[in-house]
């Protein structure tokens, strides 16, 4: 729970009382390889913390074909915030890549921080913000490089997932095919 505790202080300030409230709060869960946290169809019910491993977002195109959004890896928060805040149906899976170990709160546990601790909504909007901002700039490269150029730009921004997620969900992000991304990682080595 440390990791979380100073994952949160990095936005604002807490003193004790509030920090061990959002302990009482959270729960650790464990989820195991291709396990869903949350899934398309449903209401996302939980926000989660990664304190280790790998979960990808990913959807079905209109062909049926899985693609994958991006990757969220260790001390990043993991919602579908769409889903969460507006009990709607999510279109999308978080989906864990790799075993995970992450904390999580209900939603009711998070609306009773977002009531009883003055300045909460603010740090949580300061971590969307900042997940929002990466997500962009994760994404905005992928639209105009071509394939060998986004797959070193993936490697230099995620050294630490690289080689812990499946190449099919790899190429699938990079929007190649499983062969191309294994022809350009060839022509790297």
């Amino acid at each position: 729970m440390k990791e979380l505790v100073n994952y949160i202080l990095q936005f604002g300030n807490l003193n004790q009382q509030q920090i061990d409230l959002i302990l009482t709060k959270a729960k650790e869960k464990e989820l195991k390889k291709e396990e869903y946290f949350s899934e398309a169809g449903k209401i996302a019910a939980e926000v989660g913390f990664i304190v280790d491993g790998i979960m990808r977002v990913c959807y079905y195109n209109n062909k049926g074909e899985e693609i994958t959004k991006y990757f969220i890896d260790e001390n990043n928060l993991v919602v579908d915030l769409e889903s969460f805040d507006n009990n709607i149906c999510s279109s999308a899976y978080v989906q864990a890549v790799t075993d995970c170990k992450v904390i999580v709160f209900s939603k009711a546990g998070w609306q009773e921080l977002l009531d009883t601790i003055v300045g909460w909504d603010t740090i949580v909007h300061k971590i969307i913000s900042k997940a929002l901002i990466q997500k962009v700039a994760r994404r905005s490269p992928l639209v105009s490089e071509d394939a060998t150029t986004r797959y070193l730009s993936f490697m230099e921004m995620f050294p630490k997932v690289i080689n812990r997620v499946p190449l099919s969900y790899l190429a699938s992000y990079l929007g190649i095919t499983q062969s191309s991304l294994s022809r350009i990682r060839k022509n790297i080595r």
